[in-house]
């Protein structure tokens, strides 16, 4: 039986369902990350980074292979139009898959150089684009190509919707920027810095940025992730955050207060809400899916 959820507020207590459970929809695969659910099909997509796979679950349908050769995608996010975003490690850019199936360069060099490996990705509501760029695609084949770095550093970028697609530098400042997310009203961006996975004395943390005119302001830590690291995170309707962490889920109110966990079996990376009523937490866990409806929606 999976572990029941770990409740260090009251508050939390109201965001679970006490008969719901963790469930297993996929296993297999060899380090899943990047759910992003498309409303207008009830199907969920996520990547599988060194098999080099997007895989697609529906609701009784199980799941398929969405994309065979897929480039060592990590995250990935819908926009708008219902279109699919995604960061490539393998060709170190961001994409998107037009409803013809055909694939538009959204970006991949900076100052003429190639980007590092985009890693997430989200779209505000003006419809710029924005994503993290740490090394892990060129550090080893494994998730990617190994590579040197042609940046000076790894950044935040934003690309404008009206733009030439130069992606613009909005944060300087981190070792390995990785999930990222706004606020409910976009006044704040949440970004974490995974600088552990490679170094003890690294970050593990979540920070919060003030939004004004695209530009970031600010960038206090959030949030110290005391297990493993937050790979990937989302906000629900009430703008708590929710991210992965070594050992689960993790909730944090809008002042960085932890609500409460959801233990999960396997290491976390990345998390996204689907379902019809957006009331379905899908989770991407080392080797598998799990889902788990909670008392919130997203």
């Amino acid at each position: 039986m999976p572990e029941a959820p770990i409740v260090y507020d009251p508050r939390f207590r109201n965001m679970i369902l006490p008969n719901a459970e963790l469930e297993r929809l996929a296993d297999g695969m060899l380090w899943t990350e990047g759910p992003a659910y498309f409303a207008q099909g009830e199907y969920l997509l996520w990547s599988d980074i060194p098999n080099n796979k997007v895989y697609q679950w529906a609701e009784g349908m199980g799941v398929r292979v969405f994309d065979k050769d897929a480039n060592n995608c990590n995250g990935h996010t819908v926009d708008q139009n219902g279109r699919l975003i995604s960061c490539e490690h393998l060709t170190r850019r961001v994409t998107r898959r037009e409803h013809d199936g055909s694939v538009t360069v959204i970006a991949d060099r900076h100052d003429g150089k190639r980007l590092n490996s985009p890693n997430d990705v989200v779209v505000k509501s003006d419809g710029s684009i924005w994503f993290t760029d740490p090394p892990y695609g060129i550090l080893s084949d494994y998730e990617g190509k190994m590579a040197d770095q042609e940046q000076a550093g790894c950044f935040v970028y934003r690309v404008d919707p009206d733009g030439d697609g130069e992606p613009v530098p909005v944060a300087r400042d981190f070792d390995k920027p990785n999930g990222l997310a706004f606020s409910r009203d976009e006044s704040r961006l949440y970004i974490s810095d995974t600088g552990l996975s490679h170094d003890p004395n690294g970050s593990h943390h979540i920070r919060v940025f003030d939004v004004s005119d695209n530009r970031l302001q600010g960038g206090a830590v959030f949030a110290e992730i005391e297990h493993g690291l937050s790979d990937g995170f989302r906000v629900d309707t009430q703008d708590n955050l929710w991210t992965s962490t070594g050992r689960g889920v993790s909730c944090y109110d809008y002042s960085g207060t932890l609500l409460g966990e959801i233990p999960v079996p396997e290491v976390v990376a990345n998390l996204c809400f689907g379902g019809p009523k957006r009331n379905r937490l899908f989770i991407t866990a080392t080797k598998s899916l799990y889902a788990i409806y909670v008392g919130v929606r997203g």
